[in-house]
């Protein structure tokens, strides 16, 4: 749990980051490396059955992938530059998503007010949380053009 806090942490610094057209290296390798891990270790705990959890780390590890290339591989240079920021959002997105759910799921007045997380406060929460990451990616395309270097 405390590597998915870091990675969500550093992630939500880089995303707002993008929305200056600004890199932060070191904080990006952080995000993108404890979410790799946060997805990876989630196989550990149990045998794979690919529930739901395991179908979101699987989907989080391929937007991974892709982010590692378009930004590590291919330099963010013509179309990788919008694949990197989609891809990296995405990732931090699923994240957050599970994070709501682990909320939810273990705090007692979230328990409390959907304790079968089908209940409206908890689709809200996912609702507001998807809204949130649509508006920060059309707008983390449209602005983060860093400059080589």
């Amino acid at each position: 749990m405390i590597i998915s806090l870091i990675g969500v942490g550093s992630g939500l610094v880089v995303a707002f980051a993008m929305l200056k057209s600004k890199r932060i290296p070191a904080l990006t390798a952080l995000f993108l490396v404890t979410t790799i891990l946060t997805s990876v270790t989630g196989y550990f705990f149990h045998p794979i059955i690919f529930d739901p959890a395991e179908i979101v780390g699987f989907i989080s590890l391929a937007v991974l992938a892709l982010a590692l290339l378009a930004l590590y591989g291919l330099h963010l240079k013509g179309l990788w530059r919008p694949v990197y920021v989609v891809s990296a959002l995405i990732a931090l997105y699923l994240n957050c998503f599970v994070t709501v759910v682990q909320s939810f799921g273990k705090i007692e007045v979230l328990r409390a007010l959907a304790p079968t997380q089908k209940e409206p406060p908890f689709m809200v929460a996912q609702g507001i949380l998807l809204l949130a990451f649509i508006v920060l990616g059309v707008f983390a395309v449209r602005r983060f053009r860093p400059s080589a270097g």
